[in-house]
């Protein structure tokens, strides 16, 4: 039986399993539609930043209550992407993502009904947070691995980016609707948003490239994919990770199968120095920048929406940056790129204090550029160092990372919401996060280059 054809060729006329007379592999269909849907999930990454003004003028409530809720909403974004990886594995991968976007929907349009402090706790930490976290990094390695055998680090760069074109098509908006009508309009903006892809992800998001009877995009045959960090050609209906790891996974438990990727990748030196330095990354991006930024602008008497359109500014160039990065991966050494990223982003933190003010000078545009270069530019690195370290459990092994990252981002946002409410500003909280990129670039630079000949590892 022919399957049907993604790119809409008629049935009849799908070709040969290898796809070699298809003008587009289908493939990049499912990458289309993937980037879609993290731009659809990426709506609620613009919005604590800009309604957590809104919301303390509202309610009273403190500059740390709000980021407990920000902190929650980032540890279980982190927590559930391991468990995600393994349950799309499991289940599909467009099974998961309709129903995270489900939730995100759901979390953003209760929060219109908020009046008290624990209600926020439950809408932008706990139903947001296992909406997003199964929408986390980790979606676009899922993709990347099932659907590719070349051109990895490229396509997990340009999917990186979705968060980012998330960001930039919502925050301005996210901005004007809390300005007037209020933060409700905007937090139904969010809601919609994330709803609206649904419908593209059960139309066109395949499970796998068996499911349109294809090979992984640039997979010749199966011995030209098992070469390629373990992974083998795809059975049918299954994703190619499913079916490169050791042993069936159909009867595998999900939540069991996630800790015995932690169980065991904890044993290996490199996965620590990876966790370590994407804490620190999420410290000082979704942590920080991302929901300390515009407070701190207001803080000195920049408006708003002025800081809003900063960090949009922010999303354009961390496209740019990802892509870019997803393009270098492919071609250096990745563990030098991280230490090259890590580096340049701690000079930006250690000078931001002195760049904010009431206007917007040169000197920060000349820092929003180059933090957008630099945003999540460390992922396709990341990524790939796991992926040729532990093969078809990449995936998973990167959604532990990628939890590291999200605590210590949730870390780094109660924080700063303390040094806030303490000190009455960020500046300590600027220069600890420029010290920690430091001791990042240290811990990527020290990486040991044969980690992948002497620590493999048989996650099964």
């Amino acid at each position: 039986m022919t399957a049907p054809d993604v790119t809409g060729t008629p049935a009849g006329q799908t070709g040969t399993p290898t796809g070699k007379r298809r003008r587009l592999h289908p493939a990049w269909m499912v990458a289309a539609v993937a980037f879609l849907a993290l731009v659809g999930a990426a709506g609620f990454r613009a919005a604590p930043g800009v309604l957590m003004v809104p919301l303390q003028e509202e309610f009273g409530w403190s500059t740390t209550v709000l980021s407990l809720a920000v902190s929650i909403n980032l540890v279980l974004f982190g927590l559930t992407a391991p468990f995600a990886a393994a349950l799309m594995e499991r289940f599909g991968i467009r099974k998961v993502t309709s129903l995270a976007l489900c939730l995100i929907g759901l979390g953003s349009a209760l929060t219109v009904f908020v009046n008290q402090s624990w209600q926020i706790l439950l809408t932008w930490g706990l139903l947001i947070g296992l909406g997003t976290g199964s929408m986390a990094l980790v979606f676009a390695a899922t993709i990347a691995n099932t659907w590719f055998a070349k051109s990895r680090g490229l396509v997990i760069g340009i999917l990186t980016a979705g968060s980012a074109a998330g960001q930039l098509v919502f925050l301005p908006f996210i901005a004007a609707l809390a300005q007037n009508p209020g933060w409700r309009g905007a937090s139904l903006l969010i809601a919609a948003g994330a709803l609206a892809v649904v419908p593209l992800v059960l139309r066109w998001l395949r499970n796998s490239p068996a499911d349109v009877g294809v090979l992984p995009y640039g997979a010749e045959e199966p011995a030209a994919q098992a070469s390629d960090a373990g992974a083998t050609a795809p059975s049918a209906g299954k994703p190619a990770a499913v079916v490169a790891s050791s042993g069936s996974q159909d009867s595998a438990n999900a939540a069991v199968r996630a800790l015995q990727v932690l169980r065991r990748a904890m044993k290996v030196r490199t996965f620590w120095a990876l966790a370590a330095g994407f804490a620190i990354c999420g410290a000082t991006t979704n942590g920080l920048i991302g929901t300390h930024f515009i407070p701190s602008a207001h803080d000195h008497g920049m408006p708003e929406t002025t800081a809003a359109g900063l960090l949009a500014v922010v999303g354009i160039f961390d496209i740019v940056g990802t892509i870019a990065s997803g393009w270098l991966t492919d071609r250096f050494n990745p563990k030098i790129l991280l230490a090259v990223y890590y580096q340049f982003r701690g000079i930006g933190l250690l000078v931001l204090p002195m760049l904010l003010g009431s206007s917007v000078e040169p000197s920060m545009i000349i820092f929003v550029v180059v933090y957008g270069l630099d945003w999540v530019a460390t992922v396709p690195p990341t990524a790939a160092i796991c992926r040729s370290v532990f093969g078809a459990d990449g995936s998973v092994v990167f959604g532990w990372v990628f939890a590291a990252h999200q605590l210590g981002a949730a870390a780094a946002a109660l924080a700063a919401g303390f040094v806030r409410d303490a000190t009455g500003h960020y500046n300590y909280a600027w220069l600890g996060a420029a010290a920690m990129c430091t001791v990042a670039a240290v811990i990527s630079a020290t990486i040991r280059k044969d980690a992948a000949k002497k620590e493999p590892v048989a996650v099964a």
